[in-house]
């Protein structure tokens, strides 16, 4: 998919382009694979209370501005850990710019947001909760929120042995919830087959594989068992049309752009998205984003980082039309209609068989200074 392959010999193969100059062999390329267990950060232990005290915190809108911005607000269970839209929620008063990426198998990654602007999920959750168009809330206010509640007093007590709850340990709370959101690999057709289940793909999914791994060149930045090389190409993706239909989308954006430092011509000048230009100031990461995982596409739609295509079968039709304007990446592949049709098969083979869904829990009470205990 993510380009033409030049030419496939056997296991002699050689995959240029999204590559750039560098010339790699199939078979150095990491092969997909079953998901193994997420890897747990020494600083940041798993227990089942810690997990617990995280998926509560998870949805619980204190860890906001106004209270009512929790992280499940723009990473919803019955809408794929997403917003189920093509860009994500804004914080009162400003809009967002970008699609809400599911949260499913974010234990795996090293780079996280579409820049790839944090490395652990214990710096992402302080990064959307205080982001001013996304949770916007004050560490320090929202540290006081936690602490007038006396379940919460006695959980971080229980889970980090202090007196009080403490910002930082609400982060790692959460990090340990998100690391439990992960697939699970005897539901995918594709690690069944993996594991020798020969009947656990369809003769299409079977079809298509074989053009993921050839044809489609989609292994080349879709690889290993996150299906995900997790580096920056520039595929052409167009702008999303909110941009270009409602005031408050161009003016959060261009904020955005002025916030991060971006020269005032570009600011001022900004309709669409930058990417990793954002945190590199690099004119040549601009409209460079983060390669995906492919795992849950299924149950992850829309897709790229603007929402802009509603299907997989969008998303193969643009890839195979070579990308969009400015793609540095892409070369038409003249997939037919079956082609396509296959390789949708496959990458939908990628996902469990039923969506993870998770009911919300119950959230303590904020007590009152008079029945607060002193």
């Amino acid at each position: 998919m993510k380009r033409k392959i030049l030419a496939l010999l056997g296991s002699a193969a050689l995959l240029t382009g999204a590559l750039g100059s560098s010339v790699v062999a199939a078979q150095d390329l990491p092969p997909l694979a079953t998901l193994p267990s997420p890897a747990i950060p020494a600083d940041n232990p798993m227990t089942a209370e810690k997990v617990e005290l995280g998926k509560k915190l998870f949805w619980d809108g204190r860890l906001s501005g106004n209270g009512a911005m929790g992280c499940v607000a723009c990473h919803q269970p019955d809408l794929g850990w997403g917003t189920g839209g093509a860009i994500s929620l804004g914080y009162p008063g400003t809009q967002h710019w970008r699609n809400s990426q599911t949260i499913l198998n974010s234990a795996y990654y090293n780079k996280l947001f579409w820049e790839g602007s944090v490395t652990s999920l214990e710096s992402q959750a302080p990064g959307a909760a205080g982001g001013a168009v996304a949770g916007n809330g004050d560490g320090s206010m929202m540290e006081m929120k936690l602490r007038f509640v006396p379940e919460y007093v006695a959980g971080f007590r229980q889970v980090f042995g202090t007196d009080w709850p403490h910002i930082a340990q609400a982060w790692q709370a959460i990090a340990a919830f998100q690391r439990t959101l992960v697939t699970d690999p005897a539901k995918v057709p594709f690690d069944r087959f993996l594991a020798g289940d020969q009947t656990a793909l369809t003769d299409a999914a079977k079809r298509g594989k074989e053009l993921f791994e050839g044809k489609g060149g989609c292994l080349s930045c879709h690889n290993g068992a996150l299906a995900s090389d997790e580096r920056y190409y520039k595929l052409g993706v167009p702008a999303a049309p909110e941009f270009g239909q409602d005031p408050l989308y161009q003016i959060s954006l261009r904020w955005e752009l002025y916030q991060k430092g971006m020269p005032e011509a570009v600011y001022r000048a900004g309709d669409d998205d930058l990417g990793l230009y954002h945190k590199t100031k690099r004119p040549d990461d601009k409209g460079k984003f983060r390669t995906p995982s492919l795992r849950e596409l299924r149950w992850t739609d829309p897709y790229m980082h603007n929402g802009i295509f509603a299907t997989l079968a969008n998303v193969v039709d643009f890839y195979d039309g070579g990308g969009g304007e400015g793609n540095t990446v892409l070369k038409p592949l003249g997939l037919s209609q079956e082609e396509k049709a296959d390789l949708v098969a496959f990458l939908e083979a990628l996902s469990m068989d039923e969506p993870l869904l998770m009911d919300e829990p119950e959230l303590p009470k904020t007590a009152t200074w008079a029945e607060f205990p002193k």
